[in-house]
């Protein structure tokens, strides 16, 4: 049978506000940033494409402190080097965030570097802006994904 629960997104828009907090520089991308134009294929997940630096790693690691969380520094500093994602994972709840590195494989700069503010409304929270893809790198990045084999 189905699993009929609402997804829960506090984890996700946490992620974005402390992004926000600690100045680190980020866009949402893919299903979740589709939403923001009105795509309505959610799929209860988020992707962020991060350009952090050594403060934001620890910021990230202090905020989301284990048990509770998983969100290693060296885990994620090795994967920023690796060029590779990483998540911040909600070990009572079970949930998680994908985080891409900017450096990673598929080329996120030009869309980056476009990248606009936008507002977001997720039910239970203040409506709140976010750094968003452009609609347009939104379809290209789907694209490019696909073509990497990301997704099937």
């Amino acid at each position: 049978m189905p699993d009929k629960r609402k997804p829960d997104l506090s984890l996700f828009v946490d992620i974005l506000k402390t992004l926000e907090d600690i100045n680190a520089p980020y866009m949402i991308i893919g299903a979740f940033a589709g939403t923001v134009y009105g795509i309505n294929r959610v799929t209860y997940d988020i992707d962020i494409v991060v350009d952090l630096s050594a403060q934001h790693v620890q910021a990230l690691s202090d905020i989301y402190p284990l048990p509770r969380y998983y969100a290693d520094p060296v885990m994620i500093q090795n994967s920023i080097d690796m060029g590779i994602m990483f998540n911040i994972i909600d070990t009572e709840r079970g949930e998680k965030a994908d985080l891409m590195p900017l450096s990673g494989t598929l080329d996120y700069r030009p869309a980056f570097d476009r990248r606009v503010r936008q507002s977001v409304e997720v039910s239970g929270a203040e409506p709140f802006d976010v750094w968003c893809a452009r609609v347009e790198d939104v379809i290209i990045g789907k694209l490019m994904a696909w073509k990497e084999g990301a997704f099937t």
